[in-house]
């Protein structure tokens, strides 16, 4: 499965609606580490199919940065039944991210 571009208009659709759990990175263009980080959701994305990566630049939704609270990115926050589970703030190796799930 392909990565889901979060907004707020479609945020409790994909997310808080969603059948299976949602690994969500809020992220930035500029941001060093969440470049370092796309490659590895990616990855996770096409390998497992049982969960849904999306994601929110924080540049173009600042209304849902404010609204989860994320002071610093990246950030992830996993949902699941629509509810948030566990979060990881800055760079995590890929195994560190799978054991959160």
């Amino acid at each position: 499965m392909t990565e889901v571009k979060l907004t707020k208009d479609n945020f409790v659709r994909e997310v808080l609606q969603s059948g299976k759990p949602v690994l969500v990175d809020f992220w930035a263009p500029w941001c060093g580490p969440c470049r370092m980080l796309m490659p590895v959701l990616e990855e996770i994305a096409k390998e497992r199919s049982d969960i849904k990566v999306g994601k929110v630049n924080v540049d173009e939704e600042p209304e849902l940065a404010m609204q989860f609270r994320v002071a610093s990115i990246p950030t992830l926050l996993l949902f699941k039944g629509g509810k948030l589970v566990n979060s990881s703030v800055g760079y995590r190796p890929k195994a560190q991210i799978l054991s959160m799930l």
